[in-house]
């Protein structure tokens, strides 16, 4: 009896177990999950005026500069500017010893009193001769001699007023005075040097400040625009920044001009041509030989489709973008007319059209997207420091 007990449990366990390793065998019945929404941001399609730029590199350049040197030889007896001042046009800026020049000067108006004198004197005598040779009192050849003195007088007069003005001349050269406005340089020499013509260091420069101009390069692709600039009615706006930053934004604003001329040729071996800008530079913010970043207004777009550089994405062939309908997205080509690293405009959409800023990576035609209305968190995880 107890042995029957025994295998009818054993016969009702191993049936368990057969029903166990059935069950577990059995192909489970799967269910397909639903897709989930891809997170993404987005920006509307804004319709705006857009003006158009083109930049480069210049150097600012002083449309006056001068070194002032000595037009004589002497001493130089005094300095009446300071270094860096600021001057103008005719400005006394230092004096050379002049009193052999106005030696110089007495004797030839000395000479020209005598001349004058003896021209006097033989007009007087020709009158005389001209009235006695009428009635033969004077020979013929007696007043040709006398003719030929006066003449002779007249010309020694001229030769003599001629030499008072080449003196003044020279007087005038004792007295350096500024030929532009603008700003003194560093001075080379002293009061009290013997100065020469033949110097080539000169005494300092004048250089002008306000206005100021800047020369820059730019592709020859860009001539055509440049001479359209140049022939409006209107004068192409130009800026000048400080320089660029490392992600292509201009720095601080230094001055703002416009376009004034095109270099008469091309360089064959850069393949760029140079224009230049002027500015009014009542500040002194650009100086002479700084380099800058200059901006060129171009074009001025009406009523363009602008969105940011982020929402553009690059195919194959073509840009597209993903535009947001209820709750998926669907692929528009799009053709972008113009881009710098703040904006872009395109064609193929419509103004105020939802399109992805963010978060493209995963999507596809009809994808199924969530749109985040907050920031995404930064996770700094390479600033994270390991515990010991």
């Amino acid at each position: 009896m107890h042995i029957k007990r025994n295998t009818a449990l054993m016969v009702a366990v191993l049936l368990i177990l057969a029903v166990a390793a059935w069950a577990s065998t059995r192909p489970a019945k799967t269910r397909l999950a639903a897709p989930s929404a891809i997170p993404v941001r987005v920006v509307s399609v804004v319709q705006q005026d857009v003006a158009r730029y083109v930049s480069g590199i210049g150097s600012v350049l002083s449309l006056h500069s001068v070194v002032i040197r000595p037009q004589i030889d002497g001493i130089l007896t005094k300095l009446l500017v300071k270094e860096g001042q600021r001057v103008k046009a005719g400005d006394l800026l230092a004096t050379i010893d002049d009193r052999s020049i106005r030696a110089s000067l007495d004797q030839a108006k000395a000479q020209l009193g005598q001349s004058q004198a003896q021209l006097q004197v033989a007009l007087v005598n020709l009158k005389r001769y001209r009235e006695l040779s009428v009635d033969d009192g004077v020979s013929k050849q007696t007043y040709d001699q006398q003719q030929a003195l006066v003449n002779q007088l007249k010309a020694t007069v001229q030769g003599n007023q001629a030499a008072i003005d080449a003196a003044q001349v020279q007087l005038s050269y004792t007295q350096i005075r500024s030929p532009v406005s603008g700003r003194v340089g560093i001075r080379s020499v002293d009061e009290g040097n013997f100065l020469r013509m033949s110097d080539t260091q000169g005494l300092f420069s004048v250089t002008q400040i306000d206005p100021i101009a800047v020369a820059f390069s730019l592709p020859q692709q860009m001539l055509p625009t440049l001479q359209g600039l140049i022939a409006a009615p209107t004068r192409a706006s130009v800026d000048a920044y400080l320089g660029a930053d490392t992600d292509g934004q201009t720095g601080d604003l230094l001055g703002e001009g416009h376009l004034s001329l095109i270099d008469n040729q091309i360089s064959s071996t850069t393949g760029t041509l140079r224009a230049k800008a002027e500015f009014n530079n009542p500040s002194q913010k650009l100086w002479p030989g700084q380099l800058v970043t200059i901006k060129i207004q171009t074009a001025l777009d009406r009523n363009a489709l602008v969105v940011p550089p982020t929402v553009v994405q690059r195919g194959l062939d073509s840009h597209f973008v993903y535009r947001v309908s209820d709750d998926t997205v669907e692929v528009v080509p799009v053709q972008v007319t113009y881009q710098d690293s703040e904006i872009n405009i395109i064609k193929g959409v419509q103004a105020g059209d939802v399109l992805v800023s963010d978060g493209q990576s995963r999507l596809k035609a009809g994808a199924r997207v969530e749109v985040l209305k907050e920031p995404p968190q930064v996770i700094q995880t390479a600033a994270a420091k390991v515990q010991p």
